[in-house]
């Protein structure tokens, strides 16, 4: 089994002599996946919020930013449908993404948590991280648990070298930016096993806009300007992370796919 899985990534996933251009953005949930949700308050009728519909409203922006630049972008949802974890990975590579962006909304117990984290695929043993995995994987159990983690584990070691860095770059314009901007604290740049990014099969990034379950960070992430902040940062360390690849001698590049 684990050879098996072995040859359809490296099927998949292969480094070569081109650059990564195409680029496919993740809006989280969507159709009978709501995500994260909360009601609104102060207003009659409450009305309730929920992460699939500010995903994909800020996954839009960074779509839109980033197809008027010199790239190929694709979404794996452009309205509120259902879309599964493996459909997401056969639009991945169907579209032969070189790049998977996707965005989610956070959610706590904590009416006081707030701030914005990036995760990128790798392993790790941290409680913190593991409850928002839970959030955000698909319950699995027996045989299926047993191949995703081989799956997990067999695509860290192709992408890690590049999604680190990836996230590294996306999470600094994010801070320096946005986060500033707003006074919004930084979370971090943390390892996490999301199965989206697994089975994806390429470099990729998991990001955590906010807290939705905070009321001042829901009202801020509701507004059309901090969303249009929020993607311009996105956009950004898109485009600085690939002019560094390009400027260095070691030069990490995106395996064409046979």
């Amino acid at each position: 089994m684990k050879y098996f899985l072995t040859f359809c990534i490296t099927c998949f996933f292969s480094i070569s002599s081109s650059y990564a251009l195409t680029i496919l953005i993740d809006p989280g949930h969507g159709g009978e996946d709501d995500g994260a949700k909360a009601m609104t308050l102060g207003k009659v009728p409450q009305e309730l919020i929920k992460e699939k519909d500010i995903a994909l409203l800020i996954s839009q922006k960074i779509y839109n930013l980033l197809s008027a630049k010199n790239y190929t972008v694709f979404l794996t949802r452009s309205f509120d449908r259902t879309v599964s974890l493996p459909e997401r990975a056969a639009i991945a590579e169907k579209t032969k993404a070189d790049l998977f962006i996707s965005v989610h909304i956070n959610s706590s117990p904590e009416s006081s948590a707030v701030g914005f984290e990036t995760y990128y695929l790798d392993n790790h043993n941290d409680v913190a991280i593991k409850k928002v995995e839970k959030t955000e994987n698909i319950p699995m159990k027996g045989d299926e648990v047993v191949v995703q983690q081989i799956l997990v584990d067999l695509v860290v070691e192709q992408t890690v070298s590049t999604s680190k860095p990836l996230a590294q770059t996306i999470h600094s314009e994010i801070k320096n930016s946005v986060g500033r901007k707003y006074g919004i604290q930084s979370r971090g740049i943390k390892p996490g096993l999301f199965f989206v990014l697994a089975l994806s099969k390429r470099p990729g990034v998991l990001l955590e806009v906010g807290f939705i379950s905070t009321q001042k960070e829901r009202v801020r992430m509701m507004n059309p300007k901090f969303q249009d902040d929020y993607a311009s940062a996105v956009a950004r360390g898109i485009e600085i992370f690939f002019k560094n690849q390009k400027g260095h001698k070691s030069k990490v590049k995106i395996k064409k796919r046979h």
